[in-house]
């Protein structure tokens, strides 16, 4: 079991790390080539811009920039990637597609870069998965990320300088569609099991049958009275 735990968070994190990795050779190659590349950005509502979609999570003004969303990216796909396997790909995909639409059709006339919204709408699904789904694992995971991550709340305050807070407030609001429509996907985990359900008890004897309480006096007394010799109730 313990080989299998660990086996599971290895291939999670091995998912988050080569994502990273692809985000770290874009900006080294932006530096080495002296090329910058933040015409590859999103650029709302323009048909130049939709690029932007794909290329904007992978590119970044700077080194503070990178370190700032690589920590919270790795995390965060690793606790979805490691918790949540079976809607790990899809909430992944569909919360950096969505998220760079909802930009491109909402963002101001900018060119928007950088991971960021991808990590809010990351971290609101675990958060919001928590709410929806329920179960002390995902509450668990939500609390986690709240701790972690309650000072990111100031990046969705509008009209910051230099700052695509559209992407941070829209990248949230994509994490807690995708969590409310993928809550119905449950993890093997979060199946609820009937402990008498349980095949080593299927051949045990009992003093009782196991529905004696579930029955009415009447249905009781009826039984008993089929269960006398005949020689007894005449």
């Amino acid at each position: 079991m313990a080989e299998k735990t660990l086996q599971d968070f290895l291939n999670a994190l091995k998912f988050s790390s080569i994502i990273i990795v692809c985000i770290w050779i874009v900006h080294i190659y932006s530096i080495v080539a002296d090329i910058e590349l933040s015409y590859l950005g999103i650029y709302p509502r323009e048909t130049d811009g939709l690029i932007g979609i794909i290329m904007a999570p992978l590119i970044h003004k700077d080194w503070e920039h990178l370190f700032s969303n690589s920590a919270p990216l790795l995390v965060s796909m690793t606790i979805i990637h490691y918790f949540y396997k079976r809607v790990a790909l899809s909430s992944f995909f569909l919360i950096y597609l969505l998220t760079g639409c909802a930009v491109w059709m909402f963002g101001r006339s900018v060119y928007h870069i950088g991971a960021s919204g991808v990590v809010y709408g990351l971290i609101s699904f675990i958060f919001w998965s928590g709410v929806f789904r329920r179960n002390i694992k995902s509450i668990v995971l939500a609390l986690i990320v709240t701790i972690l991550y309650v000072g990111y709340l100031e990046g969705i305050v509008p009209f910051q300088e230099g700052i695509s807070w559209e992407s941070h407030l829209l990248g949230l609001i994509v994490g807690i569609i995708i969590a409310f429509f993928l809550k119905g996907i449950i993890e093997k985990d979060e199946i609820k099991r009937d402990p008498w359900a349980n095949e080593k008890y299927e051949d045990t004897e009992y003093f009782l049958n196991r529905d004696t309480f579930e029955k009415t006096i009447e249905e009781r007394s009826l039984e008993e009275q089929n269960n006398f010799p005949d020689f007894l109730i005449k």
